[in-house]
């Protein structure tokens, strides 16, 4: 009867359930010690188990929080192993390389962006194996971009397990720079040419008012003259005011 029920609580045992446990007989030492081993056994078993689930299931919560962090970040993310092959890519990753992620997973990194192995290789010989700097990149739908990249080298040790590399496109960010410089120049022209300009108009004017009637010979002519001069003036003003609207651009 033991034999029968520890093969019994053996079989519950290897189908799964764990909380199947050898009732001692009470009577016979050696059967009292080996079902008293065997529950201890099975009992340990149960709370391993226990363990492995809970941390499955802290695993998969972490994972999901990365993946949705990885996700919902506006910067592209790739991850690469020891040998330069693409093991992860985030959306933004995949959005700005016009690549799918699908399509770049297990991939060399120098095939997907041949100017960043002088980057790789800077990252590589800092003391502390991180470098960032801009590169252009032109993708697969022909456009070229302007990608401001940072290398982290996983390691340990001497021993280099990989990288993980985060990019932003400031292509936009640097055609504003350009835009607000360029504005910035119109300012100032339009400020160095407005300056004269009263001075000139009013000084024309003047001398039309003071000496035209003074004028003997040809006064038409010293009256077209000072016209033209008034004229190119409000000209040039004109002009002032649409270099001070370039100014204005939003």
């Amino acid at each position: 009867r033991p034999i029968g029920s520890l093969v019994e609580v053996a079989e519950r045992v290897r189908s799964g359930d764990l909380t199947a446990r050898v009732p001692a007989p009470g009577t016979l030492d050696e059967f009292d010690v080996l079902a008293g081993a065997f529950n201890r056994m099975t009992g340990q078993i149960e709370a391993q188990q226990d363990d492995l689930v809970s941390a499955n299931r802290q695993l998969d919560t972490r994972r999901r929080f990365t993946e949705t962090v990885l996700a919902g970040v506006s910067s592209g993310v790739v991850g690469i192993d020891r040998e330069g092959k693409v093991t992860l890519a985030n959306a933004a990753a995949a959005r700005m390389l016009s690549r799918s992620a699908e399509e770049m997973t297990g991939e060399g990194l120098s095939a997907l962006i041949p100017e960043i192995e002088a980057l790789l290789v800077q990252a590589r010989a800092k003391s502390g194996k991180v470098a960032q700097g801009e590169i252009p990149f032109r993708a697969s739908d022909g456009h070229t971009r302007t990608l401001f990249v940072r290398i982290a080298i996983d390691s340990v040790g001497a021993e280099e397990r990989g990288a993980v590399l985060t990019f932003d496109d400031i292509t936009e960010l640097q055609s504003a720079q350009r835009k607000a410089a360029w504005a910035d120049v119109a300012r100032r022209i339009a400020h160095e040419i407005k300056n004269p300009l009263t001075p000139i108009q009013l000084s024309a004017e003047r001398l039309r008012r003071r000496y035209l009637k003074q004028i003997q010979t040809d006064p038409e002519t010293f009256e077209k003259c000072t016209d033209t001069i008034i004229r190119q003036v409000e000209d040039i003003g004109r002009m002032v005011g649409e270099f001070s609207a370039f100014a204005r651009m939003p």
